[in-house]
């Protein structure tokens, strides 16, 4: 339909195909909600369930921190393979359809939200009977005989990148009525993973190769008599429908300070952002952000309304290297970042020489070229960005080494080409809108030819008047 639409524009100049092209793009670029990340191409969560034996009235898993073959009540295991894109408190919650009437006996290591209808069990009532359960993780603290392996951390999961250990979730789960072969057992459908929120959509269960597991002496492997896998995609367009946070940019050679774009996340005459915005200068601040009536999130009101602001500062040049300043700023009032990152692609970060007070990974989309770098706190000390107000924001520097075949401050190229935050794509400046250097000659020569140009349009105009 795009495609017949925009066949019937006429044009009186036929314009260049790189200009349909960039109309087209544009076109279809904002409407999308695919989950495809540049940046982690291979980015997912995978939730995997392994069936280890049968018993006469439905299936039973083994505990994969267990070493022997010790029959248990389930297990599903969620591993994050998200480079830089974590889930924080409340946590994940895991739904899913039964393809046919099965009913959960026990859990471990997680619970269902609701028990649903179990009046037709005369004896002990199950753990569940609802069609479609929802699990969530137990919390820190948990008796250890509701324990199993990376359970209980409240649903908070580590991204890959900074924490692998940290990135994998498990439970267990004793299922009924669900048959006794790989014939009769069916894949549960209608997948749903919240984090805590939207975002993330689901496929369908996948029959894969059986998962093998190697005893706790190493000299003996099984197997699991069935194995399926679920992959969610995450989609920023799915989890919110304004971005989350912007990019400011500065430098020392020019006092032009570009802040975010205006409206970047919102604007305060919106509607549907009233009374979800505070002015600092509010008298008695803390009361006014301390009461429990106003709804989350409670963002500072700003020009750009964002709860975070990067901004990005070109700080000193040196004969050899090159210093920047990056400071991340909060504007909510209710809300602290445990474990935040920060993702930035400059094409120098292959000659990174020093990063003060944050952690650091070299993330390579693609294959060889090293300009993407994953930045987060270091732990106990900075990896908690408190709300907004005199602590509410980190900051570090980071050296580079100048490449003389590449490096320049003209046009622009001292700055990040784009910026994430926990994952979320940042609003970036306009490249026009960007500090360049006093004597870039360029930029008036561009400004001279189009006063020249006008000047001739206004003549011809008046002549032909």
């Amino acid at each position: 339909m795009l495609s017949c639409s925009v066949a019937k524009i006429r044009f009186f100049i036929k314009p260049p195909p790189c200009i349909l092209l960039f109309f087209l793009l544009s076109f279809t670029s904002f409407s999308s909600t695919e989950a495809y990340d540049v940046l982690d191409p291979n980015g997912n969560i995978t939730i995997r369930w392994d069936i280890i034996s049968w018993t006469p009235d439905g299936y039973v898993k083994l505990d994969l921190a267990k070493t022997q073959l010790s029959l248990l009540q389930a297990v599903v295991t969620l591993n994050n393979f998200q480079q830089y894109r974590h889930i924080s408190a409340p946590g994940w919650s895991l739904g899913w359809t039964w393809a046919k009437k099965e009913v959960i006996w026990s859990m471990m290591g997680g619970q269902t939200t609701e028990q649903g209808d179990c009046s037709k069990f005369k004896t002990t009532p199950p753990h569940c009977c609802k069609k479609d359960p929802t699990v969530v993780d137990l919390l820190p603290g948990t008796p250890y005989n509701q324990q199993i392996a990376n359970c209980c951390k409240g649903g908070v999961l580590s991204s890959w990148a900074q924490d692998p250990a940290n990135a994998i979730a498990s439970f267990q789960i004793s299922v009924g009525r669900a048959g006794t072969s790989n014939k009769t057992v069916r894949v549960p459908k209608n997948f749903t993973l919240k984090a805590p929120g939207p975002g993330y959509t689901c496929g369908p269960g996948k029959i894969v190769q059986p998962t093998q597991f190697l005893t706790g002496d190493k000299r003996r492997r099984t197997q699991a008599l069935m194995t399926w896998n679920v992959t969610c995609m995450y989609s920023q367009f799915l989890a919110q429908k304004t971005p989350t946070c912007c990019v400011s940019l500065s430098s020392f050679y020019n006092d032009t300070i570009v802040p975010c774009p205006t409206c970047s996340c919102g604007c305060q005459g919106n509607s549907s952002q009233s009374g979800n915005c505070v002015d600092p200068d509010t008298p008695h601040l803390a009361s006014v952000v301390a009461n429990p009536a106003k709804s989350s999130p409670f963002v500072q009101c700003t020009r750009h309304m964002c709860p975070i602001r990067v901004h990005w500062h070109v700080k000193l040049n040196y004969k050899e290297y090159w210093r920047v300043k990056v400071t991340i700023t909060n504007f909510n009032y209710k809300m602290n970042y445990t474990d935040w990152n920060l993702v930035i692609q400059h094409p120098n970060f292959d000659n990174l020489t020093q990063l003060f007070s944050f952690n650091y990974k070299s993330l390579t989309p693609y294959g060889t070229i090293n300009d993407t770098a994953l930045l987060w706190g270091i732990k106990f000390y900075n990896d908690l960005l408190m709300e907004a107000g005199p602590e509410g924001n980190v900051q570090s520097e980071l050296l580079f080494r100048k490449d003389k075949s590449t490096f320049t401050f003209d046009k622009g190229w001292a700055f990040p080409r784009r910026i994430y935050f926990n994952g979320d794509n940042c609003v970036m400046p306009p490249p026009d809108a960007y500090p360049w250097l006093p004597n870039a000659s360029s930029r008036r020569e561009v400004s001279l030819l189009a006063l020249v140009l006008a000047s001739f349009v206004a003549l011809a105009l008046c002549a032909y008047a």
